[in-house]
């Protein structure tokens, strides 16, 4: 790579050299993880109080900062540009390198499309065991260079560690005009709540590592993984919308919370509205095949949500971390209809649901999401 980078020379897609390399197939990737994808994730509340002391300093240009619990920091540049800029990097969540590669990717970049920006330049961040064959790591790189170019962005470097356990992501520069820029703290009282993609991928995947999820159920979920989420988000800004975030290692609830506090709202969401990968997901949660994610998303989120008579596979559903997953979107209900059908008309958007509506924020240290 450029920069720092030493692990493995590679070129960029389209340059001479770049046919793909074997994919390493004896190399089972997701055994070389503890936690997959977004399921490694520190839990929110522990984030909090890591973060909790540390000053921030005071920029009248910073339009949003790490004390935000947003999706990504926005800085002016003019009045008409602000950067938007994030990094997220993950365990294997996926066996092939290559699927691997792109989903990392699309997921670090789903976080300037939930702020309503599109990614222009990407940074890889690598961590990669010493003994890993060439040709997996050069796939697992493929597979981000592509991702990127499909977005419109460009990896122009980064950095590479050698790790016992391989990690792959990308930090991000993205632009958005700021009178146009989405956050996650902007639902207003009356809004419809759209949800972008189906559930289930922390459930799937965890039920993969154990050799208990059908092909068909891993192929669904690694095709929604590495779908990005600019399509939704060409979709979102032509509507009436007034916050949206990505929802990831947090899982529905968790981010589906943030956004309540952050906007001191009370959300009402029903607990069969989303779509789900598979039928056999609920069963799996049944069974227990939940990633350790979700208890930490529980723990954090569980005082806040009213969760009434939903059966606790479902709950366990909806606080289940999800990789690369949709837009939770908060937008105008005289304009939910058509949002929705523009997202399903759109074709790569096919698990579309309006899933709840957002509401005033109702008494102190009460409930802030309640499910029906």
């Amino acid at each position: 790579m450029a920069n720092d980078d030493a692990t493995v020379r590679h070129h960029a897609p389209g340059e001479k050299g770049a046919a793909p390399a074997p994919a390493g197939e004896d190399v089972k990737l997701t055994k070389l993880a503890e936690c997959a994808g977004c399921g490694a994730k520190v839990g929110a509340g522990e984030l909090a109080r890591l973060l909790s002391d540390i000053r921030v300093r005071r920029d009248p240009n910073l339009l949003v900062g790490f004390d935000k619990s947003d999706d990504a920091a926005v800085y002016r540049v003019t009045d008409d540009i602000a950067l938007v800029q994030t990094v997220d990097f993950f365990p294997p969540i996926a066996d092939d390198p290559y699927t691997y590669g792109a989903i990392a990717a699309a997921n670090a970049l789903s976080d300037v499309y939930a702020m309503g920006g599109e990614p222009k330049v990407a940074l890889n961040v690598m961590a990669v065991p010493e003994d890993m064959p060439a040709d997996v790591v050069h796939q697992i790189l493929r597979g981000g260079y592509e991702k990127a170019y499909e977005a419109g962005a460009s990896i122009v470097g980064g950095h590479s560690i050698y790790d016992r356990e391989p990690k792959y992501g990308l930090a991000v520069t993205g632009f958005v005009n700021p009178a146009r820029m989405l956050t996650n703290s902007g639902a207003r009282p009356g809004d419809a709540l759209v949800l972008t993609k189906a559930l289930g991928v922390g459930v799937i995947t965890t039920a993969a590592k154990a050799a208990l999820a059908s092909p068909a159920d891993v192929a669904a979920a690694e095709a929604q993984m590495m779908r990005l989420n600019r399509y939704a988000r060409d979709v979102m800004v032509a509507h009436d919308v007034h916050a949206a975030t990505d929802v990831t290692g947090f899982g529905l609830l968790g981010h589906a919370l943030e956004m309540a506090q952050g906007a001191n709202v009370s959300l009402e969401l029903d607990a069969a509205a989303p779509a789900l990968l598979s039928p056999r997901v609920r069963e799996l949660a049944r069974l227990g095949i939940l990633p350790a994610g979700m208890y930490r998303n529980r723990h954090f989120a569980q005082a806040r949500v009213d969760v009434g008579d939903v059966p606790r596979d479902v709950q366990d559903l909806l606080f289940c971390p999800e990789t690369s997953g949709g837009l939770l979107i908060s937008v105008a209900a005289a304009d939910a209809d058509a949002l929705l059908a523009d997202l399903l008309a759109d074709g790569r958007v096919p698990d579309a649901r309006v899933v709840g509506r957002v509401g005033e924020a109702g008494a102190a240290g009460g409930a802030r999401i309640a499910l029906r």
